[in-house]
This record gives structure tokens, C-alpha cells and sequence, in this order.
């Protein structure tokens, strides 16, 4: 396999952190937040049961899969408890977890990680019987990975490229890699044919289409194909990502090549991720808990609401700007003015309330009277901080002013243990896919994840 540049490039020393990273090398605290990021991505993968989407494509997975108790049927498929093989397996996880839009997000890439880490990460780790501590390190493998590289596409990237679906094919690889024990050439190999089949459109928001399931599964299947490709001897480009006719070269206009080896082994990028509270496109969430902070301290009620002004960036407006009638529950969740309504009516934006209420008379009529504008503040942050600004018109003649420098979930605004259980357990009494007692033993195992000998079955199977 050759590779072997006198100095090495930035993909090869991407590549060569990923397949050199041992649990040993991760401070205890990043573990502890990738702890909380398993239990986050479980909820959101329970709550994809019973979507048409994901039921779509769990069928299309079960036809074309190893049947149960297949010698290659290890990996678990979550929403249907049934087994299959860890390229299927990932390929409906990936789906499940992506479509309730409660699943985490980094904000300088703008990329979701583990919807696309996670399905890889547990499919592999049941398929070659790897231990917790394997699994975790494959799993902040992937997350490292995932967010340099889209920080690294940019910002024009995102304009039409859905970076969890293009990014998150390498993270995807290098999570599989990790857990195949890929030497530093053949993760190389690995990200080069990731890379080349790395896509996903924001189009399909303008029409509602099911995309943004396909864009998850087909990252997590691909990465895991291309890991164990690269295994078997299969080679792929060696600057996918940096290179004249690379993933740059015809997905960006800002790429920063320096974003991919930032602070390697020394910033760790995955403790920076955040939650999403609200269960909608993140890029609501800030003016959504600037709304309801103006609410709560000036005692407003829906009806007191004449205008709303969110001075947003210039990704929000790229992103939502074309849904102005959503005629679906997902599509719903990428319309500012529908957030804003159900968390003007309710105080939060969550599965009931969309799935309820966000074609109600109330929540339009709420919707209507909701402004995006370019801030040039909130733009010059994005995305390295995702500020929150309204200003607010009451039907008395008031113009009343609200800021949130960090939403619920950020960081320095985080979720507690406490919350991100109680979170995945809604989830999953919304899809019904699984008993209150059934989520608390898998999330018992997943916080003890570290100490675990051998990755099993997260769920019993259903007769």
C-alpha cells in the first residue's frame, strides 16, 4: 500500500490519530461526556421507531440482510430488536437516530456525530465481540474525526451540503477502524474511499422528502464499508480531503486545511458537542430560548405576541429559509416560525408537540408573525457560537429585547446525567419502543460502558 510522503500530509495525520488513539490517551472526563453522548444517541435511536422513513429503510435492511441466527447476523437493530449484519445494522440505527431531530450536534463543524458514529461504533463492537472501553475509544475516534473535518469544509460547505451526511462518512470510518484495529495507512485508505462517496443535499427540505434518513444511513454503512475495505487491502485516495480534485476541491470555497490537525491528541473536540433540548433543526434552538426567556420575565402569553424578529446567521437562513409551509411533522422542525409558536403555546419544542400540534390553527397563526433577519453579530460568531437574539412586539405597543449567548444544552449549559435519562426516556415512550424499565437497564449498562468486557444486546428480543 503505498503512502509514504516525506512529510505527512494533513489527511495522513488525521488518519494516523485516529488509528493510533487508545483509551489510555483520553482524559476520564472526555469519557464521561462520550458516557452521556451514548445514553443521548440511545434515546433518539428509540424515538426513530415507527417513522415511515426509518420503517422504510429497516425493511429494505431486513431484505437484504443476513437473516437471524445467520453466523453474520451479530449487530443489533434497534427498533425492531431483530439482528442483522453490522453494515445493516448501522444503516437503520443511523436512520432511527437522526429523524426525532434530538440527537447531539458540535457547533463550529455543524455537524451531528453521533447519528453517524454511534450505529458504526455499536454494530462493530457486537460484530467482533470488543469491549466498552474499545467501543468508547472508537466512538471519540470518530467524533475527532467527524468535527475537523467539517470544520475544515466550512461554511459554504453547509450552504448545500448536509455536512452530517458528507463529514460523517469519515468519522463513520474511523470509528469501524478503530474497532478493526486499522494501522495509520490503511485508516488513510479507509478515509480516501469514505471520502469519495461522501454526499447529502439540503434540497429535500424544500419538498419534505425522507433524505435526511438516507443522508445518516448511508454515512454509517459506507464508513464501516470502506474500514473494512481498507482492511481487507482495498485502497482509496490519499488526499481525500485536502487534495486538487478532493472533497474540498468540489464541496467548498472555504476549506481550511489547518482545521484537521488542530491541536491533535490536546483539544478534545467531542467534550465540546452540545445537546439539543428543543426537538427540532438546532439552528432554532437559540432564538427559541431567547423567545422564552423575553416570555418568562415579562409574563408573556402567546396571545400577547404581535411580532417576532430573530436575528439569526446566515446558516439558519440558508437552512430554513426555504421551508415556509411545512407540511410535515420532520419538515415542521426546520420552520423557525413553527418552533417559535409551539414554544411560545408550550414552553418547549418537544415529540407531542410537533407530532400534536404544529399544524394547529394557534401554532400558525403564532408562525406568521415570525421574522428571520441576517444579525451581523450572531453571523460573525457562527459557528463557533450560536447566539440567540428576538426582538419581540406585544400586541400593547411594547419592543422588548432578548439574548442567549448559550442555549440549553451548550456546554456551559449542559444537560446533567439526570436530564439526559429522563430525556431518552421520553423519547422512548413517544416511539414505544421499549418500557420504562427496559430503557433504565440499557441505560444502567450504557453509563457503565467502560467497564464492560464484551458489548451485548442493548435490548431483549421480542418474541
Amino acid at each position: 500500500m503505498p503512502f509514504a510522503p516525506a512529510t505527512p500530509t494533513a489527511t495522513a495525520q488525521l488518519a494516523a490519530f485516529a488509528a493510533d488513539l487508545r483509551f489510555d490517551a483520553i482524559p476520564m472526563a472526555v469519557v464521561r461526556k462520550t458516557e452521556d453522548l451514548l445514553v443521548d444517541w440511545f434515546g433518539s435511536a428509540m424515538a426513530g421507531k415507527g417513522a415511515r422513513p426509518v420503517e422504510t429503510i429497516t425493511r429494505f435492511a431486513a431484505s437484504m440482510g443476513p437473516a437471524g441466527g445467520s453466523a453474520n447476523a451479530t449487530a443489533e437493530m434497534l427498533v425492531n430488536r431483530s439482528q442483522s449484519s453490522a453494515y445493516f445494522a448501522a444503516m437503520t440505527n443511523a436512520a432511527a437516530s437522526h429523524v426525532a431531530e434530538q440527537d447531539d450536534v458540535h457547533n463550529g463543524s455543524v455537524f451531528h456525530p453521533a447519528t453517524v458514529v454511534f450505529p458504526v461504533a455499536l454494530a462493530m463492537a457486537q460484530t467482533l465481540g470488543a469491549s466498552g472501553q474499545q467501543l468508547l475509544t472508537a466512538a471519540v475516534a470518530g467524533y475527532e474525526v467527524g468535527i475537523r473535518v467539517g470544520e475544515f469544509l466550512g461554511r459554504s460547505h453547509y450552504k448545500v451540503f448536509h455536512t452530517t451526511g458528507t463529514a460523517g462518512t469519515l468519522a463513520a470510518a474511523a470509528a469501524a477502524g478503530s474497532l478493526l484495529g486499522l494501522n495509520a495507512t490503511q485508516m488513510q485508505h479507509a478515509f480516501g474511499s469514505a471520502g469519495t462517496q461522501s454526499a447529502g443535499l439540503w434540497e429535500f427540505l424544500r419538498t419534505a422528502a425522507d433524505s435526511k434518513q438516507l443522508h445518516t444511513a448511508h454515512a454509517a454503512a459506507v464508513g464501516l464499508m470502506s474500514a473494512c475495505l481498507a482492511r481487507d487491502g482495498f485502497t482509496g485516495a490519499a488526499q481525500i480531503l485536502e487534495g486538487p480534485q478532493g472533497m474540498a476541491a468540489g464541496m467548498s470555497s472555504d476549506a481550511d486545511p489547518a482545521k484537521l490537525t488542530d491541536a491533535l491528541g490536546t483539544r478534545w473536540a467531542t467534550a465540546e458537542t452540545s445537546f439539543k433540548f428543543h426537538a427540532s433543526c438546532r439552528h432554532t434552538h437559540p432564538a427559541a430560548d431567547a423567545l422564552l426567556q423575553v416570555m418568562q420575565v415579562n409574563h408573556l402569553k402567546p396571545e400577547d405576541l404581535a411580532r417576532v424578529v430573530t436575528h439569526v446567521h446566515q446558516g439558519a437562513i440558508d437552512v430554513l429559509g426555504p421551508v415556509v409551509n411545512p407540511a410535515t411533522v420532520h419538515q415542521s422542525k426546520f420552520s423557525m416560525g413553527t418552533v417559535l409558536g409551539l414554544v411560545a403555546r408550550f414552553g418547549h419544542a418537544g415529540l407531542v408537540e410537533f407530532d400534536q400540534h404544529f399544524n394547529a390553527a394557534a401554532t400558525r397563526a403564532l408562525c406568521e408573525r415570525v421574522e428571520m433577519v441576517l444579525d451581523a453579530e450572531v453571523d460573525a460568531a457562527y459557528p463557533r457560537r450560536w447566539i440567540g437574539k428576538v426582538t419581540v412586539t406585544t400586541t400593547d405597543g411594547r419592543v422588548l429585547q432578548g439574548r442567549v449567548d448559550e442555549p440549553k444544552g451548550d456546554p456551559g449549559n449542559t444537560l446533567s446525567r439526570e436530564e439526559i435519562t429522563a430525556k431518552a426516556q421520553r423519547l422512548a415512550a413517544f416511539s414505544q419502543a421499549a418500557t420504562p424499565l427496559e430503557m433504565a437497564q440499557a441505560i444502567d449498562g450504557l453509563w457503565a460502558m467502560a467497564s464492560c468486557a464484551k458489548v451485548g444486546n442493548l435490548l431483549a428480543a421480542r418474541a
